[in-house]
């Protein structure tokens, strides 16, 4: 077995003694290797031996399972799929063969991603009856909204793969939720904007597909511009899977109950909605209104550097990363790469955006805290480009995110060791009092 595929492991005389100075009594447990990254302390015996338990509010410091997706290196900006740089799989590869190999675990071959890239695009249909689903929403409905709704339902029309102790079910699930959701997400945009829905072609690559249902219409033509629909692409790759996030947390947690697929990936769309999460890139372009006007950055980024002053620099900076996101060097150049095309110099909001990059990015403030754009900064701007509205924004992120979703979903079903998730708690409430009823309480 190679070494990118071999468990994590604990070595007996690796161990961390923890020691409890109130009674003296000292508990030793194992360190655990993966084979990339920093050690981790497993602490499954802590509260059976000593009674105590950790406190990890966000769970910054705990790893809640085990995983051979994803690797993040956050101080070295380094984003690994199956063991490949980000920078190369976007480069060298479309969304589907990444699909593939977040799946498969391999890259496939020439046969292979046929084969793959045939069985997706024959599942992009959705259920017909589920036209008649959209329309029971009002039509000023957030994407997000109906999206959660319409995916959940989807386990309402495909019994035959809700079983999630079969592996032929499973992977008929995934193909079938990684195929769909780019219509079910076309979809809500054209009914909120009483366009009729436009559906999937066979003929057309994933990204292109997506982009030909948000907007063609039936009464003429569309051709999709292959430089948009390379860019999407890249956009698609770029945020395709990204380790234990809060959205991937709320997928394995619901997935650990044993809960179908789809409802488990409409709790990831859920929990993806939140602007601290999938937000982010609608609330950079947020922020960019708000300032208004080039004239008005230094006057904006002493507010941000003000501690007293709530305001915040979006798009810069990143829960994970302390270096630059390694995403973002890829998508500024597909930025550039969509505003050339569109002949886009002089747009007020993408000056903006530029000129805020520029600054932010030679003023010592920001470069001592490593705060460098992120994905989110550029993704914005290209999506205000396409004329995607900022509504969209999330449920754009949600088809790319669902091939991760469903790959950690995979994993987390096949592991031995998966428990059903349940937290513990620091309980700071009232301790036990005396019940009074209701005639005697003053």
């Amino acid at each position: 077995m190679s070494q990118s595929a071999t468990a994590a492991k604990s070595n007996a005389k690796d161990t961390v003694t923890v020691t409890d100075n109130a009674s003296g009594k000292a508990v030793t447990l194992p360190v655990m290797s993966g084979t990339i990254g920093p050690k981790v302390i497993d602490i499954r015996r802590l509260y059976s031996d000593t009674g105590m338990f950790t406190y990890d509010p966000g769970f910054v410091a705990t790893g809640s399972c085990e995983s051979r997706i994803t690797y993040i290196d956050g101080d070295a900006g380094v984003l690994l799929h199956r063991g490949y740089p980000i920078e190369d799989l976007a480069q060298h590869c479309d969304f589907t063969e990444v699909a593939y190999l977040l799946l498969k675990s391999e890259l496939p071959t020439a046969a292979e991603k046929e084969k793959f890239v045939y069985d997706i695009t024959h599942h992009t249909m959705v259920h017909e009856q589920l036209a008649m689903f959209y329309r029971g929403f009002r039509r000023d409905a957030h994407p997000m909204a109906v999206m959660c709704g319409v995916v959940g339902a989807l386990s309402a029309f495909y019994h035959d793969s809700l079983d999630i102790s079969d592996p032929h079910q499973r992977m008929i699930a995934s193909y079938r939720l990684i195929a769909k959701m780019p219509t079910i997400a076309a979809w809500a945009y054209k009914y909120s904007i009483g366009q009729p829905f436009i559906y999937p072609q066979n003929g057309l690559r994933y990204a292109e597909n997506f982009l030909h249902m948000l907007f063609a219409t039936p009464c003429e033509t569309f051709n999709v511009n292959p430089v948009f629909a390379k860019a999407m692409d890249k956009i698609l790759i770029l945020h395709a899977d990204h380790e234990q996030n809060a959205s991937t947390s709320t997928v394995r947690l619901a997935g650990s109950s044993g809960a179908n697929p789809f409802a488990c990936i409409a709790a990831g769309i859920a929990s993806l909605w939140g602007p601290a999460h999938g937000g982010a890139n609608e609330a950079v372009l947020t922020m960019l209104k708000q300032i208004g006007n080039k004239s008005y950055i230094g006057e904006f980024l002493k507010r941000v550097k003000d501690r007293d002053d709530a305001t915040r620099l979006m798009g810069f900076g990143h829960r994970v990363y302390k270096n630059f996101d390694p995403r973002a060097s890829i998508m500024r150049k597909t930025c550039h790469e969509v505003l050339g095309e569109l002949g886009i110099k002089h747009d007020p909001l993408l000056e903006l955006a530029m000129e805020l990059e520029k600054i932010a990015l030679q003023d010592d403030y920001f470069i001592q805290r490593k705060l460098y754009p992120n994905v989110d900064f550029y993704s914005g701007i290209i999506f205000q480009a396409l004329g995607i509205p900022t509504t969209m924004f999330t449920a754009l992120f949600a088809v790319a995110r669902t091939t991760g979703w469903v790959t950690q979903w995979n994993e987390m079903v096949e592991d031995p060791n998966q428990k059903i998730g349940r937290p513990r708690q620091l309980y700071t409430g009232r301790t036990r009092r005396e019940f009074v009823p209701i005639v005697r309480r003053g």
